[in-house]
């Protein structure tokens, strides 16, 4: 990636480079600072420490990922520079880490070291600062969010209480001397996977009770988050059985009670839940969004790519009538359908004041926020239900002493329903039902996606449309009889079983919002049916259903 940036130049007529060392947190992105993002966004060089930095920027700078750029075409964005490996594929020391910080700045860019955690509290944030301080480089911190205290928080223990205000921090090894801490201090432990047996037994030895409480979490913060809580009596045999491995963090102390009662990531209603998204790629983005809030880890497959028509002439007729008076509504039943129009007013070179005088119906709330983006305000979108039906119910029927035109324009897709144009047509109204966009099939996704597909590995998979439904089946195959299959409305839940799927979640209404809802109640309604019948917790992918689960809805 290249970025033309302009440098500053100092008196001698030479560049003064300027590093920023930046903490990332301890792996949740939600947990990069204001200022963190705002430095990426300014960056010549980004030089990362762990393999997962690059996509954090480029999801930060809203990037396509890595093989997505389009060829011939250049994008922009800082160099991404990996601190982690050198040339060799070799492991870089501190040292070589900061020559390779040094070697950028002094060719006068802005360079950003993207630190795991915080710059300066268990990492290299002060020996790299010193190299800097030595090229006589200037340079900032800026602090990030450490694993430290951020894996217990997520993991629902807090460090210190009005019992308990004493913490120590401890970087395991060979040297660590356990009898200075036999005291009631909670224990934060780090590096401790490996050796945690003889740790716990070093610390009863010492006097700690062998009943004392112990947590052990890894990849914190993350929707692998794991978390195993035991005694220093049992944490050897426990963590084993786990299979835990780094990294991770362990806490020691009382304080590992509360996490039954505080645990809250972990307990979120699809936590690690694999979910699959097929519909658009550039209409996935607020679905997925939702779906991490209730900690799912979605999985985007574009099954419809939306097209212009194959022939534009009845659009551009439809537009130029639109502009000269010909129609006294216009009525859009999709988001896509405002794009095109949208777009097809930039090709002509006009704007939202062409709809002057012209009623605007919308057939849904979301399809009336992409109207309000445009400048517009729907003048009319269903009381009730949210789609062409509950359009019909709240259409008023043509009068011609109050109607001065009798016709509607209805742009929308090359698949739609019938139901829509015939309801106004005995409504009374004469409708220009006009193909604006068209949908495409995409190309079917990669082989691993499609196995995991069919082999059960996705926990849901959330249906928007029919034609989503029909699209996933052509191209990948129908999904396991063990995945939770969520859709949107009646039709979409109709097509679903046509399709030969069994329909676990239907949205009280047509909206993605409500979807997503749906889906995390049906989450939790299963979770705290496990817990209350003594069983382990786990998730669709995990166990197969022996038979016919009832569809739910949100209420």
């Amino acid at each position: 990636m290249t970025r033309g940036k302009t440098t500053t130049a100092t008196g001698s007529g030479t560049t003064r480079g300027w590093v920023s060392f930046v903490g990332s947190g301890p792996g949740d992105p939600g947990l990069l600072t204001v200022r963190a993002v705002d430095l990426l966004q300014q960056a010549d060089v980004v030089i990362t420490e762990v393999p997962d930095h690059a996509a954090l920027v480029r999801t930060v700078l809203g990037l396509p990922p890595v093989g997505a750029e389009t060829e011939g075409v250049e994008t922009t964005g800082p160099e991404l520079v990996d601190g982690g490996f050198g040339e060799d594929g070799q492991p870089l020391t501190h040292a070589a880490r900061a020559k390779v910080v040094v070697r950028y700045a002094k060719r006068g860019l802005r360079v950003v070291r993207l630190m795991a955690g915080d710059p300066f509290l268990y990492a290299s944030g002060p020996e790299e600062a010193q190299a800097c301080v030595k090229a006589g480089l200037g340079f900032e911190i800026v602090p990030g969010v450490s694993s430290v205290s951020a894996v217990p928080a997520y993991a629902g223990i807090p460090l210190t209480t009005k019992d308990s205000r004493e913490v120590a921090v401890v970087t395991c090894g060979e040297r660590v001397d356990w009898s200075q801490y036999a005291d009631t201090r909670t224990l934060v432990l780090l590096s401790a996977v490996g050796q945690i047996g003889d740790i716990a037994k070093a610390l009863v030895a010492a006097g700690r009770p062998a009943t004392t409480p112990v947590a052990m979490t890894r990849v914190g913060t993350t929707t692998e988050q794991s978390t195993v809580t035991s005694t220093l009596e049992r944490i050897g045999a426990d963590a084993r059985a786990a299979r835990m491995t780094p990294p991770a963090i362990t806490v020691v102390g009382n304080v590992v009670d509360l996490r039954e009662t505080l645990s809250w990531f972990e307990t979120k209603p699809l936590f690690g839940w694999r979910v699959l998204v097929p519909r658009t790629k550039d209409q996935a983005g607020s679905l997925s969004s939702r779906l991490r809030g209730y900690g799912a880890v979605p999985d985007e497959v574009p099954t419809i790519s939306v097209e212009p028509p194959r022939n534009p002439l009845q659009m551009d007729k439809a537009v130029r009538g639109l502009v000269e008076g010909r129609y006294e509504w216009i009525a859009f039943t999709s988001v896509n359908a405002v794009r095109a129009v949208r777009e097809k007013f930039e090709e002509y070179g006009l704007d939202a004041r062409a709809f002057s005088g012209l009623k605007i119906a919308a057939v849904g709330d979301k399809t009336a926020q992409a109207i309000a983006a445009w400048g517009l305000r729907a003048d009319l979108v269903p009381s009730g239900e949210q789609s062409a039906a509950g359009l019909l119910a709240d259409w008023p029927e043509y009068d011609e002493l109050l109607d001065p035109i009798n016709r509607v324009f209805l742009p929308r897709a090359d698949i739609a329903t019938e139901n829509l144009v015939a309801g106004l047509v005995d409504l009374g109204w004469e409708c220009d039902d006009v193909t604006a966009y068209r949908t495409v099939r995409a190309a079917p996704p990669p082989a691993p996606t499609r196995d995991a597909i069919k082999t059960g590995k996705f926990d849901a998979v959330v249906f928007t449309s029919s034609s989503t439904v029909r699209n996933l089946v052509g191209i990948a195959g129908k999904p396991h009889p063990s995945t939770i299959i969520a859709v949107i409305g009646p039709a979409t839940a109709k097509t679903a079983e046509e399709h030969g799927l069994r329909v676990d979640v239907l949205a009280a209404k047509p909206d993605v919002d409500a979807l997503v809802d749906a889906l995390a109640d049906f989450g939790a309604s299963r979770r705290i049916a496990m817990v209350e019948a003594g069983q382990p917790v786990t998730k669709p992918s995990d166990r197969k259903p022996s038979g016919r689960r009832k569809t739910t809805s949100a209420r």
